[in-house]
């Protein structure tokens, strides 16, 4: 009963902070709109305002619902939705994101054929009417999406919950610290966390997960297979550009951008004819980073206006979405950005399945496992500030058996690190919604789904 009591006392105050903050999030979403239009769009979604009539009623609870923040959980999750598709079209496949870019994956991997819609802030109401609505039977959440309203509301609906590919850094910890008390009894409803390594599953422990909840299932991003094509994409790339030495700077923020440009002009003056890739994280920056080059009297084109980069072009901004591993194929070796500032660095399978030698720079703590086991095969270098990774590019290009050791330990570990795919699949198929039997009865309600 004190528990209980606690418990409601948390989730007031929690709740009440959030409604005081509700026009913080309309600022929000007004100063991303400038830089990126579609934030003015779906507002409805974002609060949980539904025009039609709730969707799940006719499905019964035959909803599984997967929740992915933004690209990178996208693609973390599309062998998962893949295989749900696969083994169980009977379902209704609900994926939410929470940025426009996210969105635009989905929409890339999969059409009409799934429904999208934003998550809801985690405001009860909203959280209310977004379960009422969608009636998920199952939940499944990537990574690291710990919103208290959310999972409480799964479980007073009885909606087992799993956190998939759960990764925890020990800087995301400190930042529960606050919250901490009421995150951990959150946390505490949910079904399964399945850990990508021994040492997130330790902090979801330290956090206040159960050990007996958590598992360490591995990493679903050894999992995600190489687009159809890419050796033709490839080989159509190095006809255009006249077969010249290529390096890609990938997932670069705003803050590395000068430092990409640096290194381009410095790698020219030993290699005249080196063509830079350049993809930024945010597609806000595409317009930015290619406008940027220009004023440094870089020859630039994008992948949106010319397709692909001709012999003599300086800079090729990749201002698409959806194609950074057929890119990355394009290149001897790859910068990945995101770790020359403290964001956090950002994946580093993806080039390293695709036979891109990879340089990145000091800040990975988002994936310090990976660093770990990158580090130890010799598959990455990695430089501490941004003349050592210029530098480490620099050296990559001039040598090609050096590229090729790095390349073929990148595939090895890719290739030894699958099978967090399958592990995933046996732990989620016992919950959900059994096969309806012929006709479309429930073989446990009887009642059509």
């Amino acid at each position: 009963m004190r528990r209980d009591l606690i418990e409601r006392l948390l989730r007031g105050l929690y709740s009440a902070m959030l409604y005081l903050l509700v026009p913080i999030t309309l600022y929000h979403l007004i100063w991303r709109g400038f830089r990126h239009p579609a934030y003015f769009l779906r507002w409805h979604e974002r609060y949980a305002s539904y025009h039609d009539a709730p969707s799940g009623i006719e499905l019964g609870r035959r909803t599984v619902w997967l929740h992915a923040v933004s690209v990178g959980e996208v693609n973390a999750a599309a062998p998962v939705v893949n295989a749900l598709r696969r083994a169980r079209p009977d379902l209704r496949l609900l994926v939410t994101t929470i940025t426009p870019t996210g969105s635009d994956r989905v929409n890339t991997l999969w059409g009409g054929e799934i429904e999208h819609v934003y998550l809801p802030y985690d405001l009860p109401g909203a959280v209310g009417r977004f379960l009422a609505h969608f009636k998920p039977g199952v939940a499944l959440i990537m990574e690291t999406e710990l919103w208290p309203n959310l999972l409480f509301g799964c479980r007073d609906r009885g909606i087992p919950l799993y956190i998939l590919n759960a990764r925890l850094s020990e800087r995301s910890l400190r930042g529960y610290r606050a919250l901490a008390p009421l995150v951990s009894r959150a946390l505490r409803t949910v079904t399964r966390v399945a850990a990508q390594s021994e040492a997130d599953a330790a902090r979801f422990v330290r956090l206040g997960a159960h050990p007996e909840q958590v598992v360490q299932s591995g990493n679903l991003k050894f999992d995600v297979p190489l687009p159809d094509g890419i050796e033709a994409f490839a080989a159509e790339c190095r006809h255009h550009h006249g077969g010249r030495p290529v390096w890609i700077a990938a997932s670069t923020h705003e803050d590395e951008e000068a430092a990409v440009l640096s290194m381009h002009r410095r790698l020219r003056e030993r290699n005249p004819g080196l063509l830079l890739l350049w993809a930024p994280r945010h597609p806000e920056r595409f317009r930015v980073v290619a406008e940027l080059s220009r004023m440094a009297g870089m020859k630039v084109s994008t992948r949106s206006r010319a397709v692909w980069p001709d012999a003599d072009v300086d800079v090729f901004v990749v201002d698409t979405l959806g194609e950074l591993m057929k890119f990355y194929a394009c290149a001897e070796v790859a910068f990945v950005g995101g770790s020359l500032q403290p964001v956090g660095g950002h994946n580093l399978l993806e080039p390293a399945a695709t036979g891109t030698a990879i340089v990145t720079g000091p800040h990975l703590h988002n994936f310090a496992e990976i660093r770990r086991l990158f580090v130890e095969a010799g598959a990455v270098q990695i430089g501490n500030d941004a003349d050592a990774v210029g530098r480490a590019v620099g050296g990559l290009l001039d040598q090609p058996e050096q590229r090729e050791r790095m390349v073929e330990a990148g595939y090895e570990l890719v290739a030894s690190g699958r099978g967090a795919l399958a592990r995933t699949m046996a732990m989620i198929e016992p919950v959900l919604p059994p096969v309806p039997m012929a006709g479309g009865r429930s073989p446990e309600s009887g009642v059509k789904g």
